[in-house]
């Protein structure tokens, strides 16, 4: 489980990289921050894409083995990374890392899914979000403290260590060497997988939820540290530091979630945290003072990762019999959700600017907490007397 944890730690690492080095990464190829933000955009398309094939792979050839060989992958990827010497080299190494790291984190979930009962689930993946969200504040952080130091491919060369180390300990494992999958007399076909997972009503739902989730979560987040830069001229390490402190407020929930799940149940958990990160993109747009932007990232990432984790725990029942697959279309849904709102994020801070995009950010999570509590409230009407909700 440590190895497990450390793959998802690289992986969400990896994730955010891009994020506070879009200023830099302009100016050493000589291009403008939207075109730049490719690099982020790119990578979430291919990771949220890819997912359509590991999802059935994993549910036939075990989870666990699949996931030590995607992190072997991974190392290729951040390896072309170093040695990129345009930006669109760079773009192709990050579809490559992308591609591999698709294969981690949504399966981690799946096994979750596939080991823990109902009752415990929800927390035990709170718990988990202690690794990615580390990983998540390591990414933002430490690629743009290291950029300053040592140049912006060093973060690459220390992700394609760790995953090395980790896919190499993961798949040599004999109980993963052993894991077995679906047996191979059931019927498997990718396509059919997939639709039997989306001819589920709920799966429909929280699909699009997490679709939205995505886009308006992250295109803000992904150009705060730009912001920063670029209106306040403060330095990458230091925006970048202050856009980590969403992972920070991502795991002050992961160690609330045992209080506040019990009081707090689904649907206030997903209102509370919608409406606590539509409040963090307003303050922002609305005070134009650097000063704001550490509270606003605290408040996003807090409200954001109460809402994920319950839209989470949603998917892991919306087709059990394809939970691997299942998991897989919810984070392809995130990730086309990420890329779609980064690229129009781009698009909309060049020509109208960063607080606008705030704005609109801040709308569309408000509009989600609806969709969200209205398929909360129908999962609870249609649950049996005296079952949880």
């Amino acid at each position: 489980m440590l190895t497990l944890a450390a793959a998802a730690f690289a992986s969400s690492a990896m994730l955010r990289a891009c994020d506070p080095l879009l200023p830099v990464l302009a100016r050493d190829f000589g291009v403008d921050v939207a075109r730049a933000s490719q690099t982020v955009s790119w990578y979430a398309l291919t990771y949220g894409l890819l997912q359509l094939l590991y999802g059935p792979l994993a549910d036939r050839h075990g989870k666990r083995r699949v996931i030590g060989y995607a992190a072997i992958g991974c190392t290729v990827g951040n390896v072309l990374a170093v040695f990129a010497t345009t930006l669109d080299a760079l773009v192709v190494a990050r579809v490559v890392a992308a591609a591999c790291s698709a294969g981690i984190i949504p399966l981690v979930l799946a096994w979750v899914g596939d080991t823990v009962p109902m009752a415990q689930r929800q927390l035990v993946l709170a718990r988990l979000m202690t690794a990615s969200l580390t990983g998540m504040i390591a990414g933002q952080w430490a690629s743009g403290l290291l950029a300053d130091f040592w140049g912006w491919r060093a973060g690459f060369g220390l992700l394609a260590v760790i995953f090395l180390l980790a896919g190499l300990r993961i798949s040599r494992d004999p109980a993963v060497r052993a894991e077995k999958g679906r047996r191979k007399g059931a019927r498997a076909h990718h396509l059919a997988d997939l639709l039997a997972v989306l001819r589920q009503p709920m799966a429909r739902v929280v699909l699009v939820a997490v679709t939205l989730e995505g886009a308006f979560s992250f295109s803000a987040l992904s150009f705060l540290p730009a912001y920063l830069h670029e209106r306040f001229g403060l330095a990458v390490s230091t925006a970048a530091g202050i856009v980590a402190l969403s992972g920070v407020g991502g795991l002050a929930y992961a160690l609330a979630a045992a209080r506040l799940i019990p009081r707090l149940r689904p649907a206030g958990l997903a209102l509370t945290g919608a409406l606590s990160v539509a409040g963090a993109w307003v303050l922002l747009a609305s005070v134009p003072h650097w000063g704001v932007a550490a509270p606003c990232a605290l408040l996003a990432g807090f409200g954001y990762y109460m809402l994920h984790n319950t839209l989470t725990t949603l998917a892991t029942q919306m087709a059990p019999a394809q939970r691997g697959t299942a998991l897989a279309l919810f984070a392809a849904s995130l990730f086309f959700g990420i890329s779609l709102g980064v690229a129009a994020a781009g698009l909309l801070v060049g020509s109208v600017g960063y607080r606008t995009l705030f704005v609109c950010c801040a709308a569309g999570m408000a509009g989600l907490s609806v969709i969200v509590l209205r398929e909360l409230r129908r999962q609870h009407a249609a649950a049996p007397a005296g079952s949880a909700a």
